[in-house]
């Protein structure tokens, strides 16, 4: 099977064109210098003549060509531009098919100005060869598109200097692959000239000459293939100097420095035009399993004394585990800070290591944790990955069920910590096979016997045995033992030469593993197809390896991104075939979230942005020919978005905008009206939704002065102000029944369990966001913990004695629970018995008020900001006269809004305050914040009242018991403090009126009325 190109895919010719426009004006030219040959003896028999690229067009020229570029590609342009700045960016997104788009534009610049010298610079081994197997399997399309054009291309070898040599004297296209490190190196002292690369040393049969002289006087046009990792470093530079290019074309998804940008197809841009796949993100999390000590080192820092380091740890807050990180010095005890959680004893810190490489913690009794390393996920680690080994197999067929009748062979890819967990050697030498490859075998065994999968061996030839359709690509030492790659000193993975047969492997069977022909399907590997490889039939991507792994997702999923070859090696469009899937070692909210940062920070992309220039290459019509709006009319057109607060200082999208959108009110100068719907299509595309709440409305609501320092208001205040205190008394043996009650009524422990869930991805101008698509729980066998001391545990938590305790447990007859999920099990009892115990309190419940000088202070209303959303939870108050000590009254519901109307209508009610939320009840149950007090005229007579709720309904089993427990509190609280106030609740403001005037008869509940009819009635 042949790959098939397509040489008239409109996004990768603008690409092309994009590089050729920049010399437009430049003629058909080369240079010529001398080359000396020497004999076998060292004498001088001959010269040659060598040949060049020749620049003619001068820099106000090439400058001219690259704003016009610019303009029409929608990039911010650039201002000045000096001969030895002649860098020019080309961002691609990963699997878009640059590497084929910067071998076209060298045929193109060679068809138009007769360039003919280029050299590809980069970054790895992996590319390295990536870049030779795609020359060779572009031969032919190129020669066929080119009328057989004679052109050259090779590996620099340093033990092969005579292919330099044809480089320089070739009049034929000559195209150079190098890797930064071949020559890197270089020394001006001649002294150390043997330490440099051979590239950099002088050569007798040069003539004395340098190779990378000779490769100067050409004047090569240098293409940089993933720049970011090329020429970040002051020697990197100088050796791309020494090239002596006439230009560099740098070409990435990633770019750090982004030198004049003349063409951008970012990720944003690909995934809208369907150019790569589709994302899924599918993730196996554990849930209620905090049984183990979940330990996860995230980092150290020796910059400052003491030397601290950052863990992120499972703390105890009232009955629920949270997952926190903190920062812990020698000496600090993980135990404490825990909450003293028993599984956490024997993790006091002894010491903390922080040699580059060697990242650790030291514990006084327990292992030490490497930097990275997760510990103790709940469900076992291996529990963990077996399952995402399983779903992953199972997507993968899933997929093939599909695609095998398409003539589409499915691959996926596992990225692994080790290649010990794979494949190990035992004590002859003799490979065996590590957990991973036996877990693999056991679960595709399992999963390939599903009867849905059985009209798969009738699609193909192939035989599915577990052994055969899986395999590992791995570094070989050289005892030809498979090897993890080598890691920097800095933790990342890198190749090495060992790496170069893995290389060679993958890269020359490239097409065979898309072959019905070839098993194989399942590719186990630990760093070598990490970077540098890709296959378009990758659909499964699956990390095996640690959280912390500095392995980045959009180096991950860049393995699977480009689009899927069918039998024919025809590439197959659509997101309904390209979907890739990927199993995340996290939750696929924290995956799209660390996406879109990466995103961010690699291509410099700002989410929700409007720069400047983001209007300029929309196209208007002016006497009949369409042109670009322009870099000029795009700032005016930005200053007016600023105007209208459609954004701020920095472009940022405001609310105010998305409602306009979402209104069809957006409102644009009538001098962009030829242009004004293209402008709003590009505002939407980068407005993303509204919020619920308009931010642009937020207001800070001020004091009415008139009324706060008015006596009516200061005579409410000095009734409602007090503090209370209360005290309890309940039954032990009451409580101990009502436990039991409960426990055996609603006590349901279920085992730990791990739940998988899978979520679509879509990536625009607003952000990354996820659609979940479905969500299940995956079956574990029983896993073994070791118990704690639940008896201590209980006791800490609930203040009840040991007895009770064991009471409640043995008389409930569900310890047996205990033992299926020991954690769950505690704070579901621990909960229980907490909130039985709140409640009966509140029988036994008695305030009393504080001293004189205990209270809430009138001046709290100036020192505390109120803020509300204008059109949302807020309304003018003062309309009729001044009864509001602010200028308007924020509400929480419907109910409340309708209350301060008609608060703010009533004659009869002279001030009125909605009770601030810093204005609290402390009751058994938590604080509790009361919603009204009214200074009310009755017949002359001002009273004030309490309107503790102003609920939909104020029957008893509408309201939470916790809820109604609070409001009981509250009586007593208004009770103890004496000052004549009068307590209620209602749901309607004329129910309120009625108890107001009915208040000295007997009230009664009545469950149609609630509290407003009296004892006659």
């Amino acid at each position: 099977m042949k790959f098939k190109f397509k040489s008239n895919l409109d996004y990768q010719n603008e690409a092309v064109k994009a590089v050729v426009d920049i010399f437009e004006g430049q003629p058909l030219a080369q240079s010529n210098f001398t080359v000396t040959n020497l004999d076998s003896q060292m004498s001088m028999i001959n010269t040659t003549k060598g040949i060049s690229n020749k620049l003619v067009t001068d820099e106000d020229d090439i400058l001219e060509n690259l704003r016009r570029i610019q303009l029409n590609n929608g990039i911010k342009q650039t201002k000045k531009l000096k001969k030895d700045d002649y860098h020019f960016t080309i961002e691609m997104e990963t699997g878009t098919g640059k590497t084929y788009v910067y071998l076209k534009t060298i045929f193109e610049l060679n068809k138009k100005y007769g360039f003919s010298k280029f050299v590809i610079v980069v970054p790895s081994i992996a590319i390295k060869e990536g870049v030779y197997k795609t020359l060779q399997i572009t031969e032919e399309h190129f020669k066929g598109l080119y009328e057989n054009i004679p052109y050259d291309y090779f590996i620099y070898d340093s033990k092969k200097l005579e292919q330099v040599r044809n480089f320089a004297i070739s009049d034929s296209i000559q195209i150079m692959v190098i890797n930064i490190d071949a020559f890197r190196k270089s020394f001006t002292d001649p002294t150390k000239e043997t330490k440099a690369n051979i590239i950099h040393r002088r050569n007798d049969r040069l003539s004395g000459m340098k190779p990378i002289q000779l490769i100067g006087q050409t004047n090569p046009i240098v293409i940089i293939d993933e720049p970011q990792s090329v020429d970040t470093t002051s020697n990197s530079k100088k050796a791309i100097d020494s090239l002596n290019p006439l230009c560099t074309l740098r070409y990435s998804a990633t770019h750090v420095d982004k030198h004049n940008m003349l063409y951008r197809l970012d990720s944003i841009d690909a995934y809208e035009k369907e150019l790569v796949k589709q994302i899924e993100v599918a993730s196996i999390t554990s849930q209620d399993s905090d049984n183990d000590a979940y330990l996860e080192l995230i980092s150290v820092d020796n910059k400052k004394s003491p030397i601290t380091a950052k863990i992120k740890l499972g703390i105890q807050k009232g009955n629920k585990i949270d997952y926190k990180i903190k920062t812990f010095t020698v000496g600090d005890d993980l135990w404490e800070a825990s909450g003293y959680r028993d599984i956490y004893e024997g993790y006091q810190i002894t010491d903390i290591y922080t040699k580059e490489g060697y990242e650790s913690v030291y514990f006084s009794s327990k292992d030490p944790i490497e930097l990275g390393e997760v510990r103790g996920k709940g469900l076992s680690d291996d529990e963990v990955k077996r399952a995402q080994i399983r779903k992953t197999i199972q997507e993968h067929l899933d997929k093939e069920v599909i695609l095998n009748k398409k003539g589409i062979k499915v691959l996926s890819l596992f990225f692994i910590d080790r290649v010990s967990n794979y494949r190990y050697y035992d004590e002859d030498g003799n490979p065996q096979k590590g957990k991973y490859a036996l877990w693999f075998e056991e679960e595709y065994k399992k999963v390939r016997s599903m009867p849905k999968y059985n009209d798969l061996l009738e699609e193909t030839d192939i035989e599915y045995d577990a052994e055969v359709v899986h395999d590992g690509y791995f570094s070989i030492d050289k005892k030809g033992r498979f090897k993890d790659s080598r890691t920097t000193k800095k933790g990342k993975l890198r190749a090495n030469k060992a790496d170069e047969s893995t290389f060679n492997k993958i890269m020359k069977n490239k097409e065979r593993l898309l072959s019905f022909e070839e098993p194989l399907r399942f590719i186990f590997s630990h760093s070598a197809l990490k970077e540098g490889w890709d296959n378009p039939n990758v659909f499964q991507i699956c990390t095996l390896n640690e959280t912390g792994s500095e392995v980045k997702k959009r180096q991950e999923i860049g393995r699977g991104l480009r689009l899927a070859v069918n039998q024919e090696g025809e590439r197959i469009q659509g997101f309904d075939v390209n979907t890739l899937t990927v199993m995340a070692n996290q939750s696929y909210e924290d995956f799209v979230m660390g996406l879109q940062k990466e995103i961010e920070k690699e291509e410099g992309i700002k989410f929700g942005i409007v720069e400047d220039h983001y209007f300029a290459n929309i196209k208007i019509i002016e006497d009949d020919t369409p042109k670009n709006l322009g870099q000029k009319k795009s700032e005016k057109l930005w200053e007016h978005l600023l105007d209208e607060d459609y954004i701020n200082n920095k472009g940022k999208i405001q609310d105010k905008l998305k409602k306009d959108l979402k209104d069809n009110n957006v409102q644009i100068p009538d001098e962009f009206s030829k242009a004004k719907d293209a402008i709003v299509s590009k505002l939407r595309k980068v407005a993303g939704n509204l919020n619920i709440k308009d931010n642009s409305k937020k207001k800070t609501v001020k004091l009415n002065k008139k009324v706060y320092l008015s006596p009516k208001f200061k005579e409410l205040w000095n009734k409602i102000k007090y503090k209370t205190t209360y005290s309890v008394e309940f039954d032990e043996e009451k409580l101990i029944e009502e436990c039991i009650l409960d426990i055996r009524d609603n006590l349901h422990i279920g085992k730990a369990k791990l739940v998988y869930a899978k979520a679509k991805v879509d990536i625009n101008e607003a952000g990354t966001s996820a659609e979940e698509l479905n969500r299940e729980l995956v079956i574990v066998d029983d896993p073994q913990y070791e118990l704690p001391d639940i008896i201590t545990y209980l006791q800490n938590k609930t203040n009840l004695t040991r007895k009770t305790i064991v009471e409640i447990l043995i008389r409930s007859k569900s310890i047996k629970l205990f033992l299926k999920n020991p954690q769950k099990y505690m704070d579901e009892i621990a909960d229980i018995i907490q909130r039985k115990m709140k409640y009966m309190i509140i029988d036994g419940i008695k305030y009393r008020r504080l001293g004189e000088n205990e209270y809430y202070t009138q001046e709290l209303f100036e020192n505390k900001e109120l803020t509300g959303y204008l059109e949302k939870n807020m309304m003018k108050a003062n309309l009729h006269e001044d009864k509001y000590p602010y200028e308007y009254v924020v509400y929480d519901s419907e109910v409340e809004e309708t209350f301060a109307k008609r608060l703010e209508k009533d004659s009869h009610v002279k001030v009125y305050a909605k009770l601030p939320n810093w204005f609290k009840i402390d009751t058994p149950l938590g604080s509790y914040n009361p919603d009204w007090a009214v200074l009310f005229d009755k017949d002359g007579e001002e009273k004030v009242y309490f309107v503790v709720e102003t609920k939909y309904s104020t029957l008893n089993e509408d309201l939470r018991g916790k809820e109604r427990s609070k409001i009981e509190c509250a009586k007593q609280h208004f009770k103890a403090i004496k000052t004549e106030a009068e307590y209620m609740e209602t749901n309607s403001y004329d129910k309120f009126v009625d108890r107001v005037y009915e208040e000295n008869d007997e009230v009664v509940y009545n469950p149609q009325y609630g509290y407003d009819k009296v004892a006659e009635e």
